[in-house]
């Protein structure tokens, strides 16, 4: 099949208007990077494709198959083609990595004899939470600051905004920290936190909220894959085959495999280790290859593009960002694998993550806006030049690491799914269990890429979920339980402090949400359901 589609391609591709000898080592090189028998046999049909199709364009057409076809026709099946050989090469590959992720999984359960799905909380101390924390701050989603934050609100807006942002944080969670606590107990879920405090019906609220907003953090994580695969395409083949959507269906499906290989949150192991050093690929490489382009293009305009109204609509999307960057709303859970003492070492944690944590992410996000400005993209790999390699590199490492974080995000939903229908007992692999997490994940993930691909939009998706869940779990949420809570041991002065911050952040979710969604109307408009961004 590859070597036939490579043919066809080969044929079709030597209409462009380029030079004879281009075409020549363009049709031969191809095949070649298939390797062995059918290297020599591509190579052949290369060469034999360029000399029929000179002769076709001498008498004014071209063949294709042995069916005489016009040069539109022979360009889109060419085209498609091409798609649908890199589908194919996807899923295959897809394919072998779950194969080897699967048997290296089973591996560690026989050599820890892991004959159980479910296992204790292990304890961790505080550096270690530190460094999950810091981890996910400079996930992917660190390469869209610069074009959904600082572009709506330029230099000193969006250097104030994200510092402000960064202590207003490290205060709501340091407040959550502090009531992890209650009762005499440790409450291991926010939703758990919460229905001690007001009761049933703030636990189901809370438990929808924070789902929510794990639900909008996973599809952004898939668009971001998806946009990592398209620029990796684009490096080789700029033609337009291959669209974001194709792109966000191949990033969940990925997703949904590794979902597959690992039943459990802490069966992730060394893929952590993994993601953190992803992280430093992309973020190092986009750093300099920002700083590069900067130095390189001293012209930039830092103005804030839009209409007057839509400048207003941007800033407030801009804001509900800003906290979105900082914030989980996995707090508790998180906090529930600390050791003794789990408030203290949790503000340890906290303030190395805001302090020395935040400053990779201040890199990438400044360089980026420095050295682009208002035309920054909102996948900031997007904007950069530099050697193909080292931008290839730099984009798989953005996708792998996608996939690893989106677990970690969709575990508490994984969690709940699994105690909600009873997943069977015994080893991980068995029929049972692992077709259960095929059709239970299978189905969540296919609805979060469903929603990724009709709306690509990730930075308004960063806005809405700042707005919708953000706001309202760290800030609102927060400020009410710690008032709630230590409500006899707080002055007057103090608990005015948290109603104002109640009211306050309250009314700029509110704002912030209609801002987002007005955002998600607009480049709908502008674009279209399943947009080729």
């Amino acid at each position: 099949l590859a070597g036939r589609l490579w043919e066809s391609h080969s044929s079709a591709s030597c209409i462009a208007p380029v030079a004879a000898e281009d075409e020549e080592a363009g049709a031969l090189a191809w095949p070649l990077l298939l390797g062995g028998a059918g290297a020599g046999g591509g190579a052949a049909a290369g060469a034999m494709a360029v000399a029929e199709v000179r002769d076709a364009e001498k008498a004014g057409g071209e063949e294709w198959g042995g069916v005489a076809v016009s040069e539109g026709t022979a360009h889109q099946i060419s085209h498609g083609a091409v798609s649908l050989l890199w589908l194919c090469l996807s899923a295959s590959s897809c394919l072998c990595f779950l194969l080897i992720l699967v048997w290296l999984v089973k591996l560690v359960d026989v050599l820890v004899d892991a004959n159980s799905i479910t296992t204790p909380l292990p304890f961790h101390p505080w550096y270690q939470v530190a460094f999950v924390l810091t981890t996910g701050l400079n996930s992917a989603y660190v390469l869209g600051y610069s074009g959904s934050a600082m572009v709506p609100l330029s230099w000193i807006a969006g250097v104030t905004g994200l510092i402000l942002a960064a202590a207003i944080s490290l205060y709501a969670n340091i407040l959550i920290a502090r009531i992890h606590e209650v009762g005499g107990k440790r409450h291991i879920r926010y939703r758990d936190l919460a229905g001690h405090i007001y009761g049933r019906k703030m636990y189901s609220l809370t438990w929808a909220l924070q789902y929510v907003n794990l639900f909008m953090i996973n599809t952004g994580y898939i668009i971001l894959a998806g946009q990592a695969l398209k620029a990796i395409y684009v490096l080789y083949r700029d033609d337009g085959a291959l669209k974001l959507p194709y792109c966000i269906a191949i990033a969940g499906l990925v997703c949904a495999l590794f979902a597959f290989g690992i039943p459990h949150l802490s069966a992730l192991g060394i893929w952590l280790g993994f993601s953190t050093f992803l992280s430093l690929i992309y973020i190092i490489t986009a750093f300099v290859l920002s700083l590069k382009d900067g130095l390189n293009n001293p012209g930039r305009d830092y103005s804030i593009p839009g209409t007057r109204t839509g400048k207003i609509f941007s800033t407030i999307g801009a804001v509900a960002t800003l906290v979105f960057a900082y914030n989980t709303g996995m707090l508790p859970e998180i906090q529930a694998t600390l050791k003794p003492p789990v408030i203290k070492n949790m503000e340890k944690a906290l303030w190395f993550q805001f302090t020395a944590g935040v400053l990779p992410m201040y890199a990438v996000t400044f360089m980026g806006y420095w050295a682009y400005g208002s035309s920054t993209s909102s996948y900031l790999l997007n904007n950069v030049h530099g050697p193909v390699w080292v931008k290839t590199a730099a984009n798989v490492a953005a996708f792998l690491q996608t996939v690893i974080a989106l677990h970690i995000f969709a575990s508490p939903m994984y969690e709940y799914l699994d105690t909600k229908f009873g997943r069977g007992k015994g080893n991980a692999f068995s029929l049972h269990n692992l077709s259960f997490r095929i059709v239970v994940r299978g189905g969540y993930l296919t609805i979060n890429t469903l929603v990724a691909a009709m709306l690509p939009f990730l930075g308004d998706f960063m806005s809405l979920t700042g707005a919708l869940s953000t706001f309202p779990l760290t800030f609102v949420l927060a400020n009410h339980m710690y008032l709630t809570v230590k409500k006899n041991k707080l002055s007057p002065p103090q608990k005015a402090w948290h109603w104002l911050n109640v009211v306050g952040f309250s009314c700029l979710a509110v704002a912030a949400a209609v801002a987002a969604l007005r955002l998600i109307v607009v480049d709908s408009k502008n674009y279209h359901l399943f947009a080729d961004l």
